[in-house]
């Protein structure tokens, strides 16, 4: 097929854009910046410059093809302006499905998040499952309404997949989990909140998830690509481990709200770490987001491998880039 790909320089799309070459498919490939995107290009992909807050470049875009994954999205912890998260990941959203929808195309999947959940106060669910309450974070609020506005399509006819993967690890990571990660390797975490937990999956996982749902998914279905489920405290704990450094401590998760309101405060006067602000304090804290990835070993096929091993790997490969560029400094 000739797959419309959104997101494609990002994270997770720079995981999927080769194995959907690997399959057989061409990529054709929004981006906002083509000169940016040397690495899609070399591998195969068609550029199409664009932006999927402009409806009419998605559509320019999507004309032609055969089916859309629409993985784009706006990330950020420690921000309480809405108006860019609102613009990507709801109206952006808007825009490709409606494309999609007036375009005809018959295969559609949408990169949903487990985050729209909010904290499942330590209780692994399913898809079924549905949050009332207010969001924690800018992030999971728009996530929510977007995939909210996914479903009103696919109770339109809307031939669409939603898949909503957890918490994503592996190169190319810039997540405010991956920065925790990085400084817990190099002796800057002096804290981790108890009881904060994640289901984790490695980013070739999850493309591999996005290619078997546009093969074997059933049109109105939501996957949740979610690896094993293990604590922030663990996950940093080893990465301390293999930097050879004294692991932070871990402490009350109610004690590290408590200085949200501080930090809030300083990170208008000083260049605070996204994981020490006061939003990243107050969302990270104690929270857990679950989710049973059954649904999708069941009906697809997905495999996700094991955490530690994967976990471990990552960091290692992490840490000798990390030395190699305080010796390029040094030098």
């Amino acid at each position: 097929m000739r797959i419309f790909l959104t997101g494609g320089t990002g994270f997770l799309g720079g995981a999927l854009a080769p194995q959907l070459f690997a399959a057989g498919h061409a990529v054709k490939a929004l981006v906002r910046q083509p000169e940016r995107a040397g690495a899609l290009a070399a591998a195969g992909a068609e550029l199409h410059a664009g932006d999927v807050g402009d409806s009419r470049s998605v559509a320019e875009g999507m004309r032609g093809c055969d089916a859309v994954i629409h993985c784009a999205g706006w990330y950020r912890l420690g921000v309480c302006d809405g108006r860019e998260a609102q613009r990507v990941n709801v109206g952006g959203t808007r825009n490709v499905l409606t494309a999609m929808r007036d375009l005809g195309l018959t295969r559609g999947v949408y990169t949903s998040t487990i985050a729209l959940n909010s904290d499942t106060r330590g209780v692994l669910v399913d898809e079924g499952y549905r949050f009332r309450g207010r969001h924690l974070s800018v992030y999971d609020a728009t996530k929510a309404e977007a995939h909210a506005l996914a479903e009103s399509f696919i109770m339109d006819g809307l031939p669409l997949v939603i898949l909503q993967p957890g918490a994503i690890y592996g190169p190319g990571d810039h997540s405010d989990l991956a920065h925790a990660a990085r400084d817990a390797m190099r002796g800057r975490l002096p804290v981790v909140p108890r009881e904060s937990a994640y289901c984790w999956a490695h980013v070739d996982d999850v493309a591999r998830g996005h290619l078997l749902a546009l093969e074997r998914g059933q049109p109105g279905r939501n996957y949740f690509l979610t690896g094993p489920e293990a604590s922030l405290e663990y996950a940093v704990r080893i990465a301390a481990e293999v930097g050879g450094v004294r692991p932070p401590r871990a402490v009350p998760p109610g004690l590290l709200r408590a200085f949200a309101p501080a930090m809030a405060v300083l990170d208008k006067l000083l260049p605070i770490p996204a994981t020490y602000t006061g939003e990243a304090l107050r969302v990270a804290a104690g929270v857990s987001y679950l989710g049973s990835g059954e649904r999708a070993r069941r009906e697809l096929g997905w495999e996700v491998r094991a955490f530690e091993p994967a976990w471990r790997a990552w960091l290692k490969a992490e840490l000798h880039v990390l030395r190699a560029a305080a010796k390029g400094a040094d030098e």
